[in-house]
């Protein structure tokens, strides 16, 4: 398996650890987390809480973003190259810090890494068709 196809496995897990740092907060505010009505009780969080479950949204989709993108680089078979694989890399640093951002409240920093990550999907889109 090629390295974008990797970090493609690794991000399709992201959504689901900042699923755990919003229950973390969940419990912490409501003391449990409410498994019957997660999505209101993660409306009803504030602040870092918030921003969790925000974070936790963004990175599903980022996620559609970034499996196209993998995936048309590695059937025009650019996906096996260094370049993708730098680009995949580097998105997914992107898409960790982005998620620490956001729950830290470190907006500029967090819509810095979000356009970096971006910007390694248009490459990946850009490889593929360079070949």
């Amino acid at each position: 398996m090629t390295t974008p196809l990797w970090c493609l496995v690794f991000v399709t897990f992201l959504p689901i650890v900042y699923a755990w740092v919003a229950g973390y907060y969940k419990n912490k505010a409501f003391g449990s987390v409410d498994n019957n009505n997660p999505r209101v009780q993660g409306a009803l969080l504030e602040g870092a809480g918030a921003r969790a479950v925000a974070a936790q949204s963004n990175a599903w989709e980022a996620l559609a973003m970034f499996t196209p993108a993998v995936l048309v680089a590695h059937v025009s078979g650019a996906g096996s190259g260094s370049a993708a694989a730098y680009a995949a890399l580097v998105f997914v640093v992107a898409r960790l810090l982005h998620g620490v951002f956001y729950v830290a409240d470190k907006a500029a920093l967090r819509s810095l890494s979000f356009i970096v990550g971006l910007a390694c999907c248009g490459y990946l889109f850009y490889l593929a068709g360079s070949r």
